[in-house]
């Protein structure tokens, strides 16, 4: 096992699966020694298998996000098991407006897609075990528990079992998530804002079929988003995301099946059909959580350890996803031109580039879930005239379309 490393990514799910692999299509050309560090066990070698579950966590894709698993080579396999985004319906309860956005009208084969979780981790993690020849060891499982930053090379202090040791490392990228104890000791401070609301989530199986169709809806009680999942023994499941006040959220918890159904059908409408069945129930708080220090020298912090958004619009991921590929992108970049991946020049040239998504996105994702929050008669007077104009203006649609599906970001080049 190597002592010394280019880099050490910490935490292998989505995030740090991703960028290990976007870093693969040059490893051996450079030569990269890499290194990922998880609590959780590695899996065995060739055992990717989808195993269907009715209550299967699930991501939206935007179209962009397609086009940088292309580029990491792992699309193919993933379109196996996902559910295009055809067509996208925004409206508010009891208002009139609405508007909708068509795939074709893009001249595209789908808006986005959604992906089971567990699908995506395993797609990744076998691309990386059937790829990673000498490039890359799979700590596994261990755990991080402090770094020594020092002016050239860092020390990474790791726990494996009843064994410690120390690597060293040019370079340390924590993709740990958002709940992550070594940011704390690491001195990262954070700002955060709470919402004062919960997520609350399940699948549920639909009387017809979904169309492929994601609906994003605004009720008095907070928005609904129902995203379409490929269908399960015949089943036609959407994943609901519901957003609720805190208050209310222990209330909708204690719903037997029936009640819950048809509290639901209530809050959003007939518009996707009946609801005839419901998963079960998963929850979390709402807070927008942005790190204030997301580089320094030889440390990048990416995807939920960096940045948590609110789930309106299902931006999070794509958003973490595409800083994934910045930073790759920028990483080979340096290494051509034979400079030290852990400057700080370096690192916070790939802040600075990433700094106005991150504003955009956030800003949006803030901004829309505040806007859509506001009961008053005049802003929901205001909201319904807005999607309305949007609704009826191709020019603007396409604008919002594009950027919705991260195509105002290039494809990042990898090789």
């Amino acid at each position: 096992m190597k002592q010394q490393y280019d880099l050490i990514i910490i935490g292998g799910g989505m995030v740090g699966a991703s960028l290990a692999c976007a870093l693969l299509p040059a490893a051996e050309r450079l030569n990269l020694r890499l290194a990922v560090v998880e609590t959780h066990p590695l899996p065995a070698p060739g055992s990717l298998k989808y195993q269907p579950s009715y209550d299967a966590r699930a991501t939206a894709l935007a179209y962009g996000s397609r086009s940088i698993y292309e580029a990491i080579g792992v699309w193919s396999a993933l379109a196996q098991h996902l559910a295009p985004i055809e067509h996208i319906h925004v409206s508010d309860r009891g208002q009139f407006g609405a508007s909708r956005l068509h795939a074709a009208e893009q001249q595209l084969p789908a808006l986005g897609y959604v992906v089971e979780n567990h699908w995506l981790g395993a797609v990744l993690m076998d691309h990386l075990q059937q790829n990673a020849g000498d490039h890359i060891d799979f700590l596994c499982p261990a755990e991080v528990t402090d770094i020594d930053f020092g002016s050239d090379v860092n020390s990474v202090h790791l726990k494996e079992g009843d064994q410690s040791r120390v690597l060293q490392t040019s370079l340390v990228v924590m993709a740990d998530g958002g709940r992550s104890a070594l940011r704390e000791r690491l001195g990262i401070q954070y700002q955060a804002q709470d919402y004062e609301q919960c997520a609350l989530i399940a699948n549920l199986t639909l009387d017809r079929t979904h169309g492929a169709v994601a609906y994003e809806r605004f009720t008095d009680s907070g928005p609904m988003a129902l995203l379409p999942l490929t269908p399960l023994d015949g089943a036609q499941r959407v994943a609901l995301v519901w957003t609720l006040p805190s208050e209310q959220l222990e209330d909708v918890l204690a719903l037997d099946e029936a009640c819950f159904l048809q509290q639901v059908q209530e809050r959003f409408g007939y518009r996707a059909g009946r609801f005839i069945k419901a998963g079960e129930r998963a929850h979390y708080p709402l807070r927008l959580v942005v790190a204030q220090e997301q580089v320094r020298r030889g440390f990048v912090v990416l995807g939920n350890a960096a940045h948590a958004l609110h789930p309106i619009a299902g931006q999070g991921y794509n958003l973490a996803l595409r800083g994934v590929a910045a930073l790759a992108e920028r990483l080979i970049q340096a290494r051509d031109a034979g400079r030290h991946w852990g400057e700080l020049t370096e690192l916070q040239a790939f802040f600075d580039q990433q700094l106005s998504d991150q504003k955009r996105t956030i800003g949006f994702s803030d901004q829309t879930m505040k806007l859509f929050s506001n009961q008053q008669p005049l802003l929901s007077l205001g909201r319904s005239i807005g999607l309305q104009l949007l609704d009826i203006c191709p020019p603007a649609k396409t604008v919002f379309a594009r950027s919705a599906m991260g195509l105002d970001s290039p494809a990042p080049r990898l090789k």
